[in-house]
């Protein structure tokens, strides 16, 4: 199976000018932990609400006068539509993340993978993928 037949469409983006309070509240309205930095289309970063937490306010940044810029994330873990679900599967699992940006092969957003998407296609991959970005119990 392609991961394009399976992907959620549906983006939502934010700039990178855009402030952290903003950031948040898009977040918050759209009940996501996430969302890709974008500028013309394309993918550059990924802000998250830990980075607004934990690089943001924890380290003094200003939310209303931060850009997402300052403390989005900018490793991207990616695949294409016409990849392989399986193999970007294994990606999620390698990295530990929920979502995966999913491009067009001119590097454009197409949308994403999430384990939500998964859980539709194949339970067990979803839960494949939940039980490697759980954190370890003691």
């Amino acid at each position: 199976m392609l991961v394009k037949k399976i992907m959620t469409r549906k983006l939502e983006s934010i700039l990178p000018t855009a402030s952290l309070r903003e950031a948040a509240q898009k977040m918050r309205d759209l009940k996501l932990g996430s969302l890709p930095v974008a500028e013309d289309g394309i993918l550059i970063g990924m802000i998250t609400d830990r980075d607004i937490c934990c690089r943001g306010v924890a380290d003094g940044f200003d939310p209303v006068t931060t850009a997402v810029s300052e403390v989005m994330s900018r490793d991207i873990w990616f695949c294409f539509g016409d990849d392989n679900v399986t193999d970007a599967v294994q990606q999620m699992e390698q990295h530990h993340i929920r979502r995966l940006a999913v491009l067009n092969r001119d590097k454009t957003m197409a949308g994403f993978l999430s384990v939500d998407d998964l859980a539709h296609y194949s339970h067990q991959l979803a839960g494949e993928v939940l039980n490697s970005v759980q954190p370890a119990q003691h």
